[in-house]
Protein backbone atom coordinates (compact mmCIF):
# COMPACT_ATOMS: atom_id res chain seq x y z
CA UNK A 1 0.00 0.00 0.00
CA UNK A 2 1.12 3.06 -0.94
CA UNK A 3 2.30 5.82 2.03
CA UNK A 4 0.55 8.95 1.94
CA UNK A 5 1.76 12.39 2.14
CA UNK A 6 -0.23 15.26 2.90
CA UNK A 7 0.30 18.18 1.67
CA UNK A 8 -0.20 21.94 2.77
CA UNK A 9 1.36 24.30 0.52
CA UNK A 10 -0.93 27.72 -1.11
CA UNK A 11 1.91 28.17 -3.85
CA UNK A 12 1.11 26.00 -6.79
CA UNK A 13 4.90 25.93 -8.48
CA UNK A 14 5.85 24.60 -4.97
CA UNK A 15 2.95 22.12 -5.01
CA UNK A 16 3.57 20.97 -8.21
CA UNK A 17 7.51 20.35 -7.74
CA UNK A 18 6.47 18.37 -4.31
CA UNK A 19 3.82 16.59 -5.52
CA UNK A 20 5.50 15.38 -8.52
CA UNK A 21 9.22 14.35 -6.67
CA UNK A 22 6.78 12.32 -3.90
CA UNK A 23 4.66 10.64 -6.64
CA UNK A 24 7.90 9.72 -8.74
CA UNK A 25 9.13 7.61 -5.44
CA UNK A 26 5.63 5.67 -4.89
CA UNK A 27 3.82 7.94 -2.38
CA UNK A 28 0.54 9.17 -3.17
CA UNK A 29 -0.23 13.04 -2.40
CA UNK A 30 -3.15 15.13 -0.99
CA UNK A 31 -3.38 18.53 -1.20
CA UNK A 32 -4.62 21.45 0.79
CA UNK A 33 -4.02 24.80 -0.26
CA UNK A 34 -4.86 26.14 3.59
CA UNK A 35 -4.18 25.77 7.09
CA UNK A 36 -7.59 25.22 7.54
CA UNK A 37 -8.24 22.35 5.05
CA UNK A 38 -5.04 20.64 5.75
CA UNK A 39 -6.18 20.52 10.03
CA UNK A 40 -9.66 18.77 8.61
CA UNK A 41 -8.16 16.67 6.07
CA UNK A 42 -5.15 15.56 8.18
CA UNK A 43 -7.79 14.43 10.73
CA UNK A 44 -10.03 12.71 8.10
CA UNK A 45 -7.55 10.76 6.03
CA UNK A 46 -4.58 10.43 8.88
CA UNK A 47 -1.70 10.63 6.72
CA UNK A 48 1.31 8.74 7.24
CA UNK A 49 3.21 12.50 7.10
CA UNK A 50 2.21 16.42 6.76
CA UNK A 51 4.50 18.71 4.53
CA UNK A 52 3.10 22.10 6.26
CA UNK A 53 4.17 25.57 4.45
CA UNK A 54 4.33 28.12 7.46
CA UNK A 55 3.71 31.28 5.26
CA UNK A 56 -0.01 30.13 4.34
CA UNK A 57 -2.94 32.74 4.14
CA UNK A 58 -5.13 32.97 7.21
CA UNK A 59 -3.69 30.74 9.62
CA UNK A 60 -0.44 29.81 9.54
CA UNK A 61 2.08 26.81 9.50
CA UNK A 62 2.89 27.82 13.24
CA UNK A 63 -0.49 27.56 14.54
CA UNK A 64 -1.49 24.61 11.95
CA UNK A 65 1.07 22.35 13.81
CA UNK A 66 -0.18 23.16 16.96
CA UNK A 67 -3.32 22.45 16.48
CA UNK A 68 -2.13 19.16 14.27
CA UNK A 69 -0.75 17.78 17.62
CA UNK A 70 -4.01 18.58 20.06
CA UNK A 71 -5.39 15.57 17.75
CA UNK A 72 -4.14 12.64 19.81
CA UNK A 73 -4.50 10.12 16.53
CA UNK A 74 -2.01 12.58 14.94
CA UNK A 75 0.37 12.79 17.58
CA UNK A 76 3.08 10.66 16.68
CA UNK A 77 2.46 11.95 12.92
CA UNK A 78 5.66 13.38 11.40
CA UNK A 79 5.20 17.09 10.75
CA UNK A 80 7.72 18.55 8.18
CA UNK A 81 7.86 22.34 8.02
CA UNK A 82 8.56 23.68 4.55
CA UNK A 83 9.45 26.40 4.33
CA UNK A 84 11.46 30.36 2.95
CA UNK A 85 11.22 31.31 6.48
CA UNK A 86 15.10 30.91 6.96
CA UNK A 87 16.61 33.73 9.58
CA UNK A 88 17.46 32.42 13.09
CA UNK A 89 15.18 31.18 15.30
CA UNK A 90 12.67 30.40 12.42
CA UNK A 91 13.94 26.53 12.71
CA UNK A 92 13.38 26.75 16.22
CA UNK A 93 10.02 28.41 16.37
CA UNK A 94 8.96 25.36 13.91
CA UNK A 95 9.51 22.65 15.98
CA UNK A 96 8.20 24.39 19.09
CA UNK A 97 4.96 24.94 17.63
CA UNK A 98 4.96 21.43 16.84
CA UNK A 99 6.84 20.19 13.87
CA UNK A 100 9.14 17.09 13.54
CA UNK A 101 11.39 18.49 11.23
CA UNK A 102 12.15 21.59 9.12
CA UNK A 103 13.43 21.88 5.44
CA UNK A 104 14.34 25.02 3.97
CA UNK A 105 13.09 25.65 0.39
CA UNK A 106 13.64 26.22 -2.36
CA UNK A 107 14.22 22.07 -1.92
CA UNK A 108 16.91 20.06 -3.11
CA UNK A 109 15.34 17.37 -5.33
CA UNK A 110 17.92 15.51 -5.18
CA UNK A 111 17.39 14.82 -1.30
CA UNK A 112 14.27 16.11 -0.70
CA UNK A 113 12.27 12.65 -0.26
CA UNK A 114 15.46 10.84 1.50
CA UNK A 115 14.41 13.81 3.81
CA UNK A 116 10.77 12.93 4.49
CA UNK A 117 11.45 9.12 4.26
CA UNK A 118 13.65 9.41 7.01
CA UNK A 119 10.55 10.09 9.32
CA UNK A 120 8.76 7.14 7.81
CA UNK A 121 8.54 4.27 9.95
CA UNK A 122 9.85 1.29 7.39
Amino acid sequence: MKRTILVIEDNEQNLYLVRFLLESHGFAVVEARDGTQGIQLASRLRPDAILLDIQLPALDGYAVAAELRKDTALRDTPIIAVTSYAMVGDREKALASGATDYIEKPINPDTFVGQIRKHLAE
